[in-house]
This record gives structure tokens, C-alpha cells and sequence, in this order.
């Protein structure tokens, strides 16, 4: 089996990879995309192929699935992008990465998403038979764009599509832990954000990839444990700013995702529960 990761140089890419590396099989492969040679060393030491190409480029697309049975598709672009930018890398090259991937004879092909194209919240955990219902505080261009590349892979006749949702993603050095304060100033204390730790999300993915019979099948990737607000300040080791009990929250239940059906379908169980779990395993 030979599967190809795009996006691989990301905080979630770069993170997975070597995981999927380890855990592979004997005659298993790993190829990455790459825009640039050179941070493709790393994964090289490693012991996977290196493609070497832009994802939006049709020749890219040929060379790099050349003889691949499996795709995952971590690429994504958010976070300050122009809307345009986000729409061509979230729908558009990961539709086309779809149809040159069916082309290709690949076999299975996993997507990754995110919960925010969920949108507004539904007074419970959000679950994966939930439609996308534009709103919230998090829509624009990147969950709009993902949630059109679900639906239109989904609809791709004659490839095995699975979708896996992410939440708040954190560890192992990942900034976005204390980046969360930026506009963690804006919420209210008992506000809510659901997370998963780099190494549930990488066993989450693993699980897609390699299940039978989960073919357009999705699932929210998640840790058991929201944490609030104050939680975030806590775990930055920084003082909740005055005035942050004066703010209300509008949908208590935004964004807070189950992980049930990967639970019960796949044998998920998160290595860390929640992310005071991670912190105590010295694994921010």
C-alpha cells in the first residue's frame, strides 16, 4: 500500500506523518507533497518518497499519485488568507485532487476537515448526521469552502471517500495553544472550545485510512473534555483579564463536537482525554 499525504508540512502534517510512518506495515510506503525539496528531507530521513509540486497544478497531481492506493488530504488554508486563496485550496485542489485520484485507481482517499463547517450550534453536541448550516461566529470562506469540497468528494461515483472532522487542534509545540488568547479576550468565561491533541488526531486519521467499509462515511475527531476560557488562560499560565465575567455566550453548544460514532465504529479512545490530561503527560 502506498499513501500519499499532502499538506505535510502544516501543523497537522507535519505531526502525522511521522506517526504513519512508524506505524506502517512491512511493503507499506509513504509519499509527501511538497512545494519545496528541502523540507522534504526531513520526511525523507524518515523513510518516505518525496513528490515535489504545488497541489493546485494538474502535473503535480499525476506524479504524485502515481501507483498510490490511499490519499490523505490534510492540505488546508485559513487563518489570514485572501477568500479567494482559501476557496482554491480548500474546494478547488481538493476536488481536483479527487478526480485525478479516481483517475488514478486509487482505492481510498481520506479528507480532512474541519467542525466548523457545521456552523451554528444545535443545543447539544454537534454530530456527523448534522448539515452544514452557515452562521456562528467561525463561518467565512474556510468552513464554507471545506463543507463544499465534502459534498462534492462525497459525490465522486466510483471513489471511497471518508471524511474526518477536526476540532481545536493542539501539542507537541503547536502554537495554537497560546494563540487561542488572541481571541480567547473576546469570550465568555464559561465559554467552551473543543480540542484534540495532535496524537488523537493522528490516530483518528489512521483509523480512517485504514477501516474497510466506512466508504462515505464522516467523523468528528475529538477529545472528550471542552475546556472554558478561564481554562485557556490557566493553561498559558496567564491572568484572566478583568471584566471577562461581563461577557455572555451567545451558543453554549458552539462547536462542541461528539465522538461517538468514531468511538463505536472504529475503536477510538483519545490517548488524551483532555488537554489537563496532555499537560500532565508533558505533552503541550
Amino acid at each position: 500500500m502506498l499513501t500519499l499525504v499532502t499538506g505535510t508540512t502544516g501543523q497537522v502534517g507535519r505531526r502525522f506523518v511521522p506517526r504513519l510512518l512508524a506505524q506502517r506495515e512491512p511493503g507499506e510506503q509513504v509519499r509527501v507533497l511538497v512545494r519545496d525539496a528541502a523540507r522534504g528531507e526531513r520526511f525523507a530521513e524518515l523513510g518516505a518518497q518525496v513528490a515535489v509540486g504545488d497541489l493546485r497544478e494538474e502535473e503535480t497531481l499525476g506524479k504524485a499519485l502515481a501507483g498510490a492506493d490511499a490519499v490523505v488530504n490534510v492540505a488546508a488554508s485559513f487563518r489570514g488568507v485572501p477568500d479567494a486563496e482559501a476557496w482554491a485550496v480548500n474546494r478547488d485542489a481538493a476536488v481536483a485532487l479527487g478526480h485525478a485520484a479516481r483517475a488514478a485507481g486509487v482505492e481510498r482517499f481520506v479528507q480532512v476537515s474541519t467542525g466548523n463547517v457545521y456552523g451554528a450550534g444545535r443545543g447539544r453536541p454537534l454530530t456527523e448526521e448534522d448539515e452544514s448550516r452557515p452562521g456562528g461566529q467561525m463561518w467565512g470562506a474556510y468552513p464554507e469552502s471545506k463543507a463544499q469540497a465534502e459534498r462534492e468528494l462525497l459525490a465522486l461515483d466510483g471513489l471511497d471517500v471518508r471524511i474526518g472532522r477536526l476540532p481545536f487542534v493542539y501539542g507537541e509545540g503547536d502554537p495554537h495553544l497560546a494563540n487561542s488568547l488572541h481571541w480567547a479576550a473576546r469570550w465568555a468565561p464559561h465559554q467552551r472550545l473543543q480540542m484534540a491533541h495532535h496524537a488523537d488526531v493522528a490516530q483518528g486519521l489512521m483509523r480512517l485510512l485504514y477501516a474497510p467499509g466506512i466508504a462515505g462515511r464522516i467523523y468528528n475527531i475529538a477529545d472528550d473534555a471542552p475546556v472554558t476560557t478561564v481554562e485557556l488562560y490557566q493553561l498559558n499560565g496567564a491572568e484572566v483579564p478583568a471584566g471577562l465575567n461581563e461577557l455572555t455566550d451567545p451558543d453554549p453548544w458552539f462547536g462542541i463536537m461528539s465522538n461517538q460514532r468514531i468511538r463505536r465504529e472504529l475503536g477510538y479512545r483519545p490517548i488524551y482525554p483532555s488537554v489537563w490530561t496532555a499537560r500532565d503527560a508533558g505533552a503541550l
